[in-house]
């Protein structure tokens, strides 16, 4: 390759790209120079990696994995990380127009010219976006097709667990914890480079597969029988293992990220610096692929917790700390925490937030410690299912007295506004079930009233449609069609807007269920419905997981035309339950939890004679789910009995 050749495909395009910014909407998002982001020569480097949060920048940049992964590999003098993001459809038809290829914020270079493209998903809605990416970026959109002088495509995050709908479009995905594998698998290209690239780009990708820990999907062919289902997923060349295990970073407080913090130049939706206290949860809540995925429990400990709150405050300027988790209430510590945070910056202009609260960890004294310096804003609780005997079968041991009691005590010590967090659609639900939100958010507001003597309180109840995710014990289930689920919710807002005692006091907030079908699609889907992706990609889908640009006739109309030869269409894949038997997509894939002790616990959900509950093992012994034996790993928690040093008051 000539020394020309390369320079031209590596020179930064915002010469170009610059003159054009004025005619777009947010031009500043397209600029880069955020405090705190990362520079480096182009030369002086062995291995270039371009990290992307395929969504817009205001929703991307406060993305704490990429974020991590970008400090992470910049702290190496001999690897460069850049980030790009997905460009608005106005951007995306100027940069066509133009011929600017898909372009890094930080030195504005073209995205092919890096060694690998990392891609994090947290959610499959982004796969489009993905695609529009590596189209503007002169990347072959299937796998197959990519040459040496291609990046690798890696995927990671919460929906690489089943990456087999975008099989054809990534070269690689890495499941679970990113910090410590990003710098092997940078190794490993750094060495084949070193080597003169032998073998090519297979050879490279053989290195990764063959270490067990990175997941080829050229690499394995998938058989179907003849009604559609999966015969099986099986290695197609020696030394490929048979399962990808996922990866778990044990000690926290050795990664203390993100030491520095990217500060936007633009409004993103989150603006403060945020601190997780503990990964992974083992309240075993049976539709919750998070806590499912990120297993075992480990805590950051007081002592790091106040560190990096320290530094990040300094580091960044921000006036709000958002101290994050699955279920931040549940940390050994989090009294402490609280206190001692709270000491430390009273009176200054320093807000503590804790995003995610279960109604039977809160506290009232919780509560005050985080409203000290800031304003009393809502607080959020989310109970999941409107009756007893739904919140049984999901596991999510919340009783009816357990949430008036917590509401009882927030609106008498000041509160005005809660939020109330449910699902629709949850397996085993009924009409009655759902009718049961309504009359438990009236006996929220009778509370409210009866403890605070006012008639200003509020409840908002948000209602969010219920996806089966792989890796849960849920993943059997069949998923509700979108017209039973919309039907449900229109008798639901009906009866409470016509109460006249309450129903002004209740807010009431839901997506129709439309959008929830195709994610169901896309979280269960397998290698055939990346052809349904492409598809839609191809009629114009973008940004799929924004409501104003989600078409669902789009993707049902592409479901059709691209599974038109197959046994299978889209209610195949969301509106039917799946058998013991049958070969799920991600059955090679580990994510550590035994695949018995999941269908063990569907069971328990769906018992005849009522829904069996499990405790949470943190605190009671082990149930058997297989991630601690497996993984070699083990659940951390303190209390460590240490203080926060020095507590001088800022």
């Amino acid at each position: 390759m000539s020394a020309q050749h390369l320079d031209a495909s590596v020179a930064a395009v915002f010469d170009r790209l610059e003159p054009l910014l004025p005619t777009i909407s947010k031009p500043i998002q397209y600029v880069g120079g955020e405090l705190n982001s990362v520079i480096k020569e182009w030369g002086s480097v062995d291995v270039r990696w371009a990290l992307m949060y395929p969504d817009a920048y205001e929703v991307g940049l406060p993305n704490q994995g990429v974020q991590i992964l970008y400090e992470v590999l910049n702290e190496r003098d001999w690897l460069m990380a850049e980030r790009t993001y997905a460009v608005f459809p106005d951007m995306e038809a100027l940069m066509r127009e133009h011929d600017i290829p898909q372009f890094t914020v930080d030195s504005h270079r073209p995205v092919r010219a890096f060694d690998l493209f990392g891609i994090s998903f947290s959610t499959e809605l982004g796969y489009t976006n993905m695609l529009t990416a590596l189209d503007l970026a002169g990347i072959p959109l299937h796998a197959v097709d990519r040459g040496d002088e291609d990046p690798i495509v890696l995927a990671g995050g919460h929906s690489a667990f089943n990456p087999e709908p975008i099989a054809d479009f990534i070269d690689a995905a890495v499941l679970g914890d990113g910090e410590e594998i990003v710098l092997k698998i940078s190794d490993v290209v750094r060495e084949w480079k070193a080597e003169g690239r032998p073998g090519g780009r297979d050879e490279v990708l053989m290195r990764l597969a063959s270490s067990g820990s990175v997941y080829v999907p050229k690499f394995y062919d998938v058989t179907y029988l003849p009604d559609g289902r999966i015969q099986r997923v099986a290695p197609n060349r020696p030394g490929v293992p048979w399962r990808v295990t996922k990866h778990t970073l044990m000690d926290l407080d050795q990664w203390p990220y993100p030491k520095n913090p990217l500060v936007p130049l633009a409004e993103t939706v989150h603006e403060r610096y945020s601190v997780e206290i503990f990964r992974g949860c083992t309240r075993g809540c049976r539709f919750c692929q998070a806590g499912m995925i990120t297993r075992p429990v480990r805590e950051r400990s007081l002592q790091t917790i106040g560190e990096m709150v320290d530094n990040g405050l300094k580091k960044s300027g921000f006036e709000e700390v958002g101290l994050l988790s699955l279920s931040s209430a549940d940390h050994t510590e989090i009294g402490e925490v609280a206190k001692q945070l709270g000491d430390r910056y009273e009176g200054s202009n320093t807000s503590l937030s804790l995003p995610s609260t279960r109604v039977d960890a809160f506290n009232i004294t919780l509560a005050n410690e985080f409203s000290r310096n800031g304003r009393r804003s809502g607080l959020t609780f989310a109970p999941e299912g409107g009756s007893e005997r739904l919140r049984k079968v999901i596991n999510k041991m919340v009783t009816e007295e357990d949430l008036i009691r917590t509401v009882a005590a927030a609106y008498s010590h000041g509160w005005r506004q809660v939020k109330l967090y449910f699902m629709c659609g949850l397996p085993t639900e009924t009409d009655e079930d759902v009718m049961q939100i309504g009359e438990l958010a009236k006996k929220v507001i009778e509370t409210g009233r009866e403890v605070s003597g006012r008639k200003d309180i509020r409840c908002t109840v948000s209602i969010g449609g219920f996806v089966p995710k792989p890796h849960t014990p849920f993943q059997w289930a069949a998923q509700l069609d979108h017209e039973t689920t919309d039907e449900r919710l229109r008798k639901l807002r009906s009866s409470v807007q016509s109460d006249k005692r309450f129903g002004r006091a209740i807010g009431f907030r839901y997506h129709d269920g439309k959008p929830g079908t195709i994610e169901g699609l896309l979280s269960r889907g397998d290698r055939r419905v990346g052809r349904v992706i492409e598809a839609v990609w191809r009629d114009g889908g973008r940004f799929d997981g924004w409501s104003e640009h989600f078409s669902y006739d789009r993707w049902a109309q592409g479901a059709v035309e691209a599974l038109a030869d197959e046994p299978v269409d889209l209610d195949w894949y969301t509106t039917r339950e799946r058998e013991y038997a049958e070969v799920l997509p991600w059955d090679h894939l580990d994510a550590g939890l035994d695949r018995d002790w999941l269908w063990e616990d569907w069971q328990d959900a769906i018992d005849p004679d009522g829904a069996i509950e499990v405790e949470d093992c943190r605190w009671t012994p082990c149930f058997d789910c297989g991630v601690c034996p497996q993984m070699d790993t083990e659940i951390q928690i303190g209390p460590t009995g240490k203080t926060l040093l020095p507590l001088s008051v800022v």
